[in-house]
């Protein structure tokens, strides 16, 4: 039976970018995937510059197209736009996008094992024996990156009710060639769209991905608002249509992210952004952290998950949780968010293209300073 220091379990970018920072460390490290890259995944695929400017490697040539501007809509009323220097969102189809980050993995050593599905997990002392579809193989470590669902997460002994799960449709568009060049140089994002929600328009090379998500953990009919939706957008000839259904994970597991060595990153963990449900550069960010505390603990157990468990405190929840809290906010206080959007909105979406380039992140003191704001509107 082979043996790894480190089996990550799927190769989304989480994944492949976590095998990737290991195996060039010199880390044995396996990528366990159920299917053959490259393959199809569900996602808007709006990869923001926090991301990008993260990953030690250069993505050109797997980017459909850059936008420096991104457009955001209140209904007919309000609209905002900013501009930055560098791309604020690179458009990506996550088949290619996958499958080169893995590829450079494998340069550095790094195995990959495609339709190997992980059956079951088996904790023997220190060593973890991983059953999957075609054959065993063990490892010290295991890194869960196999998305929302997490199939590793249920076997390693996670509960599946302990982070919030909110719905979202996303479609992949054909539309004439007028629409498509009317609609294909502008990122824009529809606030209430959908109620408690967003709906997107991500233009690609030859296509469209257009989605609506809820923030709201319920029972939504994410169709209906959809073909409301094309109607904003002034779509009535659809030349064909991919339907895709998904959940994201837009809130922190409360209990734990480290259990028999086994680390959750990723969409596994919880790691969406609560506001945008933009997953991909945060997954990237968790997955790096991972693979630092392994690497940092000189592949010490103990060490490594409170290294990681450490990392994750300073850097990433934190910011969660603010995010958490400003999208309940930005989401249900309707009222208050359209007055305060009518003075403050151009400089709110200046402070969240800023976020999406990693030059800052949701400040912990947003609170106080929006019950500032309201009371010098009220009074």
């Amino acid at each position: 039976m082979k043996h790894y220091d480190v089996a990550v379990i799927g190769s989304g970018p989480s994944g492949a970018s976590t095998a990737f920072h290991l195996a060039k460390k010199g880390i044995s490290t396996v990528i366990i995937e159920k299917e053959t890259l490259p393959r199809y995944k569900t996602c808007g695929g709006g990869f923001v510059y926090r991301g990008r400017k993260d990953l030690p490697f250069d993505i050109t040539n797997v980017v459909e197209k850059e936008f420096h501007t991104v457009d955001i809509y209140l209904g007919d009323k309000l609209h905002f736009k900013t501009i930055r220097e560098e791309p604020t969102i690179s458009m990506i189809m996550r088949d290619s996008f996958d499958n080169l980050i893995t590829e450079k993995a494998k340069d550095f050593g790094a195995t990959l094992l495609q339709n190997h599905k992980l059956k079951s997990l088996d904790f023997n002392d220190d060593l973890i024996i991983l059953e999957t579809s075609q054959g065993s193989l063990s490892a010290d470590f295991v890194i869960a990156a196999d998305g929302a669902l997490s199939p590793t997460a249920k076997m390693a002994g996670w509960k599946e009710d302990t982070r919030k799960l909110i719905p979202a449709l996303e479609y992949e568009v054909e539309v004439t060639e007028e629409d498509f060049e009317r609609l294909s140089k502008e990122v824009r994002f529809d606030i209430d769209a959908i109620p408690y929600g967003y709906a997107w328009s991500f233009p690609k090379k030859n296509h469209l991905s257009i989605g609506v998500a809820s923030a709201r953990r319920t029972k939504i009919n994410l169709k209906k608002f959809y073909k409301e939706y094309m109607e904003t957008l002034g779509i009535t000839n659809v030349v064909n249509e991919s339907q895709h259904g998904f959940q994201i994970p837009v809130a922190p597991r409360t209990d734990g992210f480290v259990k028999n060595n086994v680390f959750l990153i990723g969409d596994a963990a919880g790691f969406a952004d609560p506001i945008t449900a933009e997953g991909i550069s945060n997954a990237i960010y968790s997955g790096k952290f991972a693979a630092e505390s392994i690497i940092e603990s000189n592949k010490n157990s103990e060490l490594a998950k409170k290294l990681y468990i450490e990392k994750l405190e300073e850097n990433l929840i934190p910011e969660i949780t603010t995010g958490l809290w400003l999208s309940k906010w930005f989401y249900e206080q309707k009222t208050i968010r359209n007055i305060l959007l009518k003075k403050y909105g151009q400089r709110f979406s200046e402070a969240m293209a800023d976020v999406f380039h990693g030059k800052r992140s949701y400040p912990k003191d947003i609170k106080a300073a929006i019950k500032q704001k309201v009371k010098e509107l009220v009074f």
